[in-house]
C-alpha cells in the first residue's frame, strides 16, 4: 500500500512522531542530524557480526598450515594490530577535539580531512573494492554452509549412503543473493541494530558448536592431532608449503578484518561521552571476544583434524553425529551471514547514494521516498533509485561468486588486500596528522615500523592467496550447474 493511500499515509506519519512532545534540538545531534542512540554493546554487536563472520571457519586449516606455535601466535599478533590500530582510527572521527570537532561519518571523510588529495582516491578504491569482495566472500561462505545442511539431510536419510554428494554450489549462491535483494533495501547502518544482534548471536552460536564438535572429536579420537610446524614438506611440496603458508596468514588477516567500517560504526554512537570513548570500549570487547573464539574454534579444530584440516572446519564432519548440531551451525552461519553482509555494504549503498543525490538534486527518481506500509504494522521509505541500484549490487556480487566459488583462496585474497591498507596504512598516516606526530620521535619511529612489517605480512599473504585461485581455476568449470 503505498502514499496515495491516505490511512497508510497516517500511520507512517505517526510511526515518525516522538511519543512525547520534544525540542527540536532534544531530538538532533551538534550536526543537525537524528540524534544518535548507539552505545558500546550496539557498536560491540556490529563490530562482532562483522567480524566473527566466515572467516572463522578457516581458522583450523590455517593452524594446519603454520601449526601449534606460529598458528595461535598469528592470531594473537593479528588481535594485537587490530586493537592497536583501530584504537587510532577512532581517534579520527573528529577533527582536532574528540567532543566538539567536526565529525567524519565515514571512513572516507576521515581520509579527506586528514589526508586528502590522492590518498582520498586511493582509500576509496581499495575501501570499497574490498567491501563488495567482503560481500563476494560471505556469499560464498553461506552457500557452502547451505550445500553441507543438504548433504546432511541427504545422508540422515539414506543413513549414511549419502545419494546427493553431487551438490552444485551455484544454486545456493543465487538463493543467498536473492535474499539479499530484499536485505539491501534497509535504509542505513543505524536501522541494522536488530540485524546485528541477531547476527552477533548467531555468531556466537556457530563458533561455540565449532568449539564443541572439535572438542568431541578430539576426545573421540584419543589425542590431540597435528604438530608444531604444521603439515610438513613430502605431504606437500616446499612451494605449495610456502604458499599454503603465506595463505593462512592472509585467511587470519580476514578474520579480524574491520576497520574499513569502523568509521562507520562509531558514527552510530551516542554522546556524552566521546564516541572516541565508547568505540574504544567496544573495540575492547569485541577483539577479546573474538580472540577467544578463534583461538578455541581454530585450536580444537585442529585437534581434531591436525594437518587434515579442512578449508571449512564444519565441513570436515561429514556424517558426524549428532547431524542436527551440524546442521544447526550451518543454518546460524547463514543468519548471521545475512547481518554481516548488509553491515559490509552499507557503506558502499551510502557513497554512491549521497552522490547520486549531489550530482542529480532535483530528479525524482533519485531523491524522492514513497511511503509504504502495512497499517498499523510497519512503515518503510522506498526509494527506486535506492531499489533499482542495490539490487544491482546484489546480482553483480552473486555472479562473481559464482564464478570464483573458492572459500579459502577468496577468504585469503581478501584478508590480504584490506589488511595494510585499511587497517594499518591509513590510521597510522591519519593519526599522526591528527595528533602532530613529530618526524623522526620515537612515536614515529614506531607507527612507520609497525606500518612496514604488515606491509611485509600483506603482500606474502596476497602472493600466497593468488597462488591457490591459479590453481583452483585449473579444474573449475565456470557457472556450471552440472
Amino acid at each position: 500500500m503505498v502514499k496515495h493511500d491516505a490511512t497508510a499515509k497516517e500511520k507512517c506519519a505517526s510511526l515518525d512522531m516522538p511519543r512525547h512532545a520534544a525540542s527540536e534540538s532534544d531530538l538532533l545531534d551538534d550536526d543537525g542530524r537524528k540524534k544518535r542512540t548507539g552505545s558500546v554493546w550496539t557498536a560491540s554487536a556490529h563490530i562482532i557480526t562483522a567480524v566473527i563472520g566466515s572467516g572463522v571457519l578457516s581458522l583450523a586449516w590455517a593452524i594446519a598450515q603454520l601449526g601449534w606455535i606460529l598458528g595461535p601466535f598469528m592470531m594473537l599478533l593479528f588481535s594485537f594490530f587490530t586493537y592497536y590500530t583501530s584504537i587510532l582510527l577512532s581517534a579520527c572521527y573528529r577533527n582536532n577535539d574528540p567532543i566538539n570537532g567536526k565529525r567524519n561519518y565515514t571512513y572516507m571523510d576521515a581520509i579527506q580531512s586528514n589526508l586528502g588529495g590522492f590518498q582520498v582516491m586511493l582509500c576509496g578504491l581499495v575501501q570499497y573494492i574490498n567491501l563488495w569482495g567482503v560481500a563476494v566472500g560471505y556469499t560464498i561462505a553461506s552457500a557452502v554452509s547451505l550445500e553441507e545442511m543438504y548433504k546432511s539431510m541427504c545422508s540422515h536419510k539414506s543413513v549414511g549412503e549419502d545419494p546427493c554428494k553431487e551438490v552444485n554450489t551455484n544454486m545456493y549462491i543465487i538463493a543467498f543473493g536473492i535474499a539479499q535483494i530484499f536485505l539491501c533495501q534497509i535504509p542505513n547502518i543505524d536501522e541494522l541494530w536488530w540485524l546485528s544482534y541477531v547476527a552477533a548471536i548467531m555468531s556466537f552460536t556457530y563458533s561455540t558448536i565449532g568449539v564443541g564438535l572439535g572438542l568431541s572429536k578430539a576426545i573421540e579420537n584419543g589425542s590431540i592431532a597435528g604438530s608444531l610446524t604444521g603439515i610438513s614438506v613430502g605431504t606437500v611440496t616446499v612451494a605449495d608449503k610456502v604458499w599454503r603458508s603465506f595463505q593462512a596468514i592472509g585467511n587470519i588477516a580476514f578474520a579480524y578484518s574491520y576497520s574499513m567500517i569502523l568509521i562507520e560504526i562509531q558514527d552510530t554512537i551516542k554522546s556524552p561521552p566521546s564516541e572516541e570513548k565508547t568505540m574504544n570500549k567496544a573495540t575492547l570487547i569485541s577483539v577479546i571476544v573474538t580472540t577467544i573464539f578463534y583461538m578455541l574454534c581454530g585450536g580444537f579444530g585442529y585437534a581434531a583434524f591436525g594437518d587434515a584440516s579442512p578449508g571449512n572446519l564444519l565441513a570436515g564432519y561429514g556424517s558426524f553425529n549428532p547431524f542436527g548440531l551440524l546442521d544447526i551451525a550451518n543454518a546460524t552461519i547463514v543468519i548471521h551471514l545475512l547481518g554481516a553482509y548488509q553491515v559490509y555494504s552499507q557503506p558502499i549503498f551510502y557513497v554512491v547514494e549521497k552522490e547520486a543525490a549531489r550530482r542529480f538534486p532535483n530528479c525524482p527518481f533519485v531523491t524522492k521516498d514513497i511511503k509504504v506500509g502495512i497499517p498499523g504494522v510497519w512503515c518503510f521509505n522506498l526509494n527506486l533509485f535506492r531499489m533499482v541500484w542495490r539490487t544491482a549490487f546484489a546480482v553483480v556480487s552473486t555472479v562473481v561468486a559464482m564464478a570464483l566459488p573458492f572459500f579459502n583462496d577468496v577468504v585469503g585474497l581478501l584478508g590480504a588486500l584490506g589488511f595494510w591498507p585499511l587497517t594499518v596504512y591509513f590510521p597510522v598516516e591519519m593519526y599522526m596528522v591528527q595528533r602532530k606526530v613529530a618526524k623522526w620521535s620515537s612515536e614515529w619511529m614506531w607507527l612507520q615500523a609497525l606500518s612496514l612489517v604488515c606491509l611485509i605480512i600483506t603482500i606474502a599473504a596476497a602472493v600466497g592467496s593468488i597462488v591457490g585461485i591459479v590453481n583452483s581455476l585449473q579444474n573449475y568449470k565456470v557457472f556450471s550447474f552440472s
